[in-house]
């Protein structure tokens, strides 16, 4: 059975593509206006390993012409958690702007807010305030990142923005690695095409608001207010049992895939997470028992439905005794199951619980498991069986590195994995830090975590 479920991982490994959940106008949509050129806005981060939560309120971004012009393409104030995108992608927006090229972009924030994780003796999350630059500094700054590459917007054409706040260089620590509160933001930014791989969208989830079966498309209430239009084709994959022709309100819903010229998405992949209308999303803490069936989980909760929202930002206790469901996102075949069950939740996974919420009380009915990134430095040579298919073991000092008592992370690659910053398997080197994204889950053939990862990255040095 054990060698059976090692084959079962590695054949996981095979179909986990990388394709895995805003610049808005003021009115706060996701639709163009009547201008020349469009470009889309993502989100990323590099995490710090104890950093469980990073709000930050972009103010606005302002791209910066080469001929002394600047646009907007973002005015809305809009509050981002980016350490829950670590190994994600989210988009942050979409607007028009005038044709024409622009070599960096000027990124106004405010009031970041850090959540960090101690794991012993109990689970304890404490959130402060944060500053920028100076301990007791200001609440609000402006960074402007000069682009690798200019960005070239044609006339009726359609660009996108990649920015990437890199907790791990921002969040500054003492000499004994806490969390001080200062803020140094280090932002990324690159001028992306809709087509490119790191410019897919691999994290975004929202609850469905209408369907229009004969237009091949629906609408979903995204994230930070902005509902966005969904458009399916022949090739887009829903999970088992669900297609355009049957998919209904309620419902909770996965996207991964593409921006369009119109502010559409073009989705690879589509998943009806649940049909329940009350949710927890969040990185699991502890569970109880420590081994078989799980009876309870500890979660810091990051994402929550309406209902819930009260608990977001928050350590929750959930029994999930009577829990028989358990999934895995954009993964659903007869493997699963073995994959992902009430035995092998680990601490340090990403999960997404769904249930119904009446009289105050929140009863769980469905477990998923979801992307996450892990943040480490790699140990030791890569284990290459062929090609990119194989592993590495990554050394994670935060709620993975706690969960194997210090041992480091096997994760396991496949010849979809896309690489970033890096080659492939076999150009990573022992002390490289790395970020890795993809699934989590027990291996049932070392009896320990491994990571099937969807994207390696080298994380670019501090620009």
């Amino acid at each position: 059975m054990k060698k059976f479920l090692g084959v079962a991982l590695l054949i996981s490994l095979s179909m986990l593509g990388v394709g895995c959940s805003s610049s808005s106008n003021s009115s706060n949509s996701m639709s163009p206006s009547a201008q020349s050129a469009n470009v889309f806005i993502t989100g990323e981060d590099a995490p710090l390993a104890s950093v469980v939560g990073f709000d930050v309120t972009i103010n606005s971004i302002t791209l910066n012409g080469s001929n002394n012009t600047s646009v907007q393409v973002l005015s809305t104030a809009t509050t981002v958690d980016f350490a829950r995108l670590l190994g994600l992608r989210s988009p942050l927006g979409f607007n028009s702007v005038t044709a024409g090229t622009y070599t960096s972009a000027t990124f106004s924030l405010s009031n970041p807010v850090i959540s960090y994780v101690q794991m012993t003796p109990t689970p304890i999350v404490t959130t402060m305030n944060g500053t920028f630059n100076s301990s007791g500094g200001p609440t609000t700054t402006t960074v402007t990142v000069n682009f690798p590459a200019a960005m070239v917007v044609g006339s009726n054409g359609l660009a996108g923005l990649r920015m990437d706040f890199d907790i791990r260089q921002s969040v500054a620590v003492d000499g004994s690695g806490n969390v001080t509160g200062v803020v140094n933001p280090t932002i990324y930014a690159k001028a992306v095409q809709a087509s490119d791989s790191t410019a897919q969208i691999t994290d975004l989830m929202g609850g469905l608001v209408s369907v229009n079966a004969s237009g091949n498309s629906f609408v979903i209430q995204g994230p930070y207010g902005h509902q966005l239009t969904v458009d399916v084709n022949s090739t887009t994959q829903f999970n088992s049992g669900w297609s355009i022709n049957n998919l209904a309100t309620p419902a909770v819903v996965g996207v991964q895939g593409a921006y369009q010229a119109d502010g559409t998405l073009i989705a690879n992949n589509v998943e009806v997470i649940t049909t329940s209308q009350a949710f927890l999303s969040g990185r699991v803490l502890a569970i109880n028992p420590t081994s078989g069936p799980v009876q309870s989980i500890t979660l810091f909760v990051g994402e929550t439905s309406g209902d819930l929202v009260g608990d977001s930002d928050t350590i929750q206790t959930i029994n999930v005794s009577a829990v028989t469901q358990y999934d895995v996102c954009f993964f659903d075949n007869l493997f699963t199951n073995a994959l992902f069950n009430d035995s092998t939740v680990l601490v340090g996974q990403r999960v997404f619980i769904g249930g119904s919420y009446s009289n105050s009380v929140f009863t769980p009915q469905m477990i998923s498991l979801r992307f996450q990134g892990v943040y480490g430095t790699m140990t030791g040579s890569p284990n290459i069986l062929s090609g990119n298919l194989g592993s590495f073991e990554l050394q994670n000092n935060g709620l993975i590195g706690y969960s194997l008592g210090g041992s480091p992370l096997t994760v396991g690659t496949g010849n979809l994995t896309l690489f970033v910053n890096t080659t492939g398997l076999s150009t990573l080197n022992s002390g490289e830090p790395l970020v890795a994204g993809g699934l989590l889950f027990y291996d049932q053939l070392t009896q320990a975590p491994m990571l099937a990862a969807t994207v390696v990255s080298d994380p670019p040095a501090t620009q």
